[in-house]
């Protein structure tokens, strides 16, 4: 290999393979399928120990404020480490989970799924859009959607969800409860 092509290649942009890609679609369709299927164990094991879930509320402010929608340091719906997921997940199988007596029934939809290098190198920051239908009983209905961004971490035990940032469209959210996963 020349000197030109060596520097080539080290100047050259860590990129995502097709493989890569279909490999991190699977893996977000199969966390939406277990969302759905409230198996939230199985949901757990596809995270890593280190996981985080940050769910900002969204604050409508005028461009001129020069301050963003979402804001690190304001309130955050979640913001729940592995063991708050599991915490919060366990209440619901309780016979006292009287919100989920009947069980809301779930449909998550995940698309526009983008893959790029994160900043560490076996790390991929992973954009998509999420939408998820909710019914309870006979005639609630709500609709949430937002922009994720997710790490994506090759272990070698495969693909493993390393943190998570749910950025939601609605400002005030019309449900009698927020008892869903994004």
């Amino acid at each position: 290999m020349s000197v030109n092509a060596v520097e080539q290649a080290v100047a050259a942009p860590r990129r995502a393979s097709l493989q890569l890609v279909h490999d991190v679609q699977q893996l977000l369709y199969r966390e939406a399928r277990l969302l759905d299927e409230q198996r939230y164990d199985d949901w757990f094991e596809l995270m890593e120990d280190d996981f985080r879930l940050w769910i900002p509320v969204p604050q409508s402010r005028y461009r001129r404020d020069g301050q963003g929608i979402y804001e690190p340091r304001r309130m955050a719906h979640f913001d729940d480490s592995l063991s708050e997921l599991k915490l919060r997940a366990s209440r619901w199988k309780e016979t006292t989970a009287w919100s989920e007596d009947p069980p809301t029934r779930h449909v998550h939809y995940v698309t526009n799924i983008e893959v790029e290098p994160a900043e560490a190198a076996a790390e991929w920051l992973v954009h998509s859009v999420v939408i998820s239908l909710r019914n309870r009983n006979e005639d609630e209905e709500n609709w949430l959607g937002g922009r994720r961004e997710d790490v994506i971490r090759e272990t070698a035990a495969g693909l493993k969800l390393a943190g998570r940032k749910v950025f939601v469209t609605q400002s005030v959210l019309m449900a009698k409860n927020f008892n869903t996963f994004l």
